[in-house]
């Protein structure tokens, strides 16, 4: 199975928002279904690390990935982008067939 990427600008935002929030040790992302085209990606901020998730260390910045939405998101990257848009975590997912414009939604 592919891994899942964590590109240096995320990690340094996660980095960053977990400097601010001492209680937070990771970034966990996961896959729900639901979303504009389906399922939607979802981001939260945790202490609590299960003993089967995907744990991505780089940098000082850790995110856990459940094994649910592991096979959703294999061969992925997430970055953080800042552009005139706004600031939001992206991913860019090659198993995805179609996405909304948010980037938060996708279908397989």
């Amino acid at each position: 199975m592919d891994s899942v990427m964590l590109t240096d600008r995320a990690a340094r935002r996660i980095r960053k928002i977990m400097d601010k929030d001492p209680t937070a040790g990771a970034l966990r992302v996961s896959v729900e279904g639901g979303g504009c085209s389906g399922f939607s990606y979802k981001f939260d901020l945790t202490d609590a690390r299960a003993e089967d998730d995907l744990v991505i260390e780089k940098d000082g910045a850790t995110v856990l990935i459940d094994p649910t939405s592991l096979p959703f998101m294999a061969g992925s990257e997430i970055d953080f982008v800042d552009d005139l848009m706004g600031q939001s975590f992206q991913i860019r997912n090659p198993n995805a067939t179609a996405s909304c414009g948010c980037g938060t939604s996708f279908a397989i």
